[in-house]
């Protein structure tokens, strides 16, 4: 029989930071499965940096979302009906259908999750999903990471920083540095995830911080935040120091051009690497993920913390406050049990 759904839909682009008024939630009525086709209940949803860029109605890496259309994002679910027998009814997946309470699906368009997986469903949302797998890509394929090298990763505690900084003490790394935006985060980076330095950007100039975290300098910088952070980040680099460039936060509500970096003639200067790069292009590389980082996340080896909001309602106020730093590790929504 038809299932009623409740789905967001972006209402006006965002001016700056966005508002809850830009989005509203809308009901809606879903047909039974067709050929091939799974009817999946969400139960936690993924909000992720990247989403700011995709209201902004102009295509970057990826094509925005419409005005007054369901939106998407990763989500978990559980599979409620299912004309595919490849995916019977009860079997937990991961798929790109999120900000909404169901979804239907071509089976083609979601992941079974492991059924004898020993971690929460949710994680596959965050160190075993998306976030996870740039942290990886981004770190070792881009910005080689060698064993002895000195890391710095701004925005260390989120989801794909968190990971970072782990991942690069697994493979060897003399140093790892981190930046946070509250002196809870730079706790959380010292004391659980085992950084080695960590500090508040918000305390003082980051390019002095960093100076004082790394008076050797640093090796690799794996980028979240860009602005200021970049700036230090190359003032602070080593001759041959490689970047991995997978975001810049600091910017992404912005109406004005940002005032740093200042100094990229040292790029030249220091034979600096840098390495942008988009996650999307890598899907080749998420088996070797999966098979190098799972056991680590699974034997605790690897830390995850989440930040849960609860309730389907509240995704765009989870959303907003994901930007604004108000996340440690992965900001996810609830949907249901």
């Amino acid at each position: 029989m038809p299932t009623t759904a409740r789905e967001f839909h972006l209402i006006a682009r965002p001016q700056g930071e966005p508002a809850v008024t830009d989005f509203a939630l809308v009901t809606r009525t879903l047909p039974d499965p067709g050929p091939g086709e799974l009817l999946v209940r969400n139960l936690v949803l993924s909000v992720d940096p990247y989403m700011r860029g995709k209201m902004s109605g102009v295509r970057t890496y990826t094509d925005p979302y419409e005005l007054n259309a369901p939106m998407e994002g990763g989500a978990v679910g559980v599979v409620e009906a299912s004309t595919d027998p490849a995916v019977p009814t009860g079997t937990l997946v991961v798929h790109n259908a999120g900000w909404r309470s169901h979804a239907l699906l071509p089976a083609s368009r979601v992941r079974p999750l492991p059924a004898d997986s020993p971690v929460d469903p949710s994680v596959y949302l965050g160190a075993l999903g998306m976030p996870g797998l740039t942290a990886y890509v981004g770190l070792r394929h881009k910005a080689g990471i060698r064993e002895g090298d000195t890391v710095f990763v701004s925005g260390a505690a989120g989801a794909v920083g968190s990971m970072v900084g782990q991942l690069a003490a697994l493979y060897g790394a003399r140093r790892v540095i981190g930046s946070a935006g509250s002196p809870e985060k730079v706790a959380y980076l010292r004391d659980e995830l085992g950084f080695d330095a960590a500090f508040d950007y918000r305390a003082a100039p980051v390019r002095e911080q960093l100076a004082d975290a790394a008076p050797d300098g640093i090796d690799v910088y794996f980028d979240n935040v860009g602005g200021d952070h970049l700036e230090a980040a190359i003032a602070c680099a080593n001759d041959f120091a490689r970047f991995a460039i997978c975001g810049a936060i600091s910017g992404y509500n912005a109406t004005s051009a940002p005032r740093a970096p200042r100094n990229l003639f040292q790029i030249v200067t220091k034979r600096l690497t840098l390495r942008g790069f988009i996650v999307s292009d890598e899907p080749h590389l998420a088996e070797e993920f999966q098979r190098e980082v799972a056991p680590a996340v699974a034997d605790g080896r690897i830390k995850v913390r989440e930040t849960v909001v609860e309730g389907l309602e509240r995704t765009p106020e989870a959303f907003i406050s994901m930007l604004r730093g108000g996340n440690i590790g992965k900001m996810v929504v609830r949907v249901a049990e």
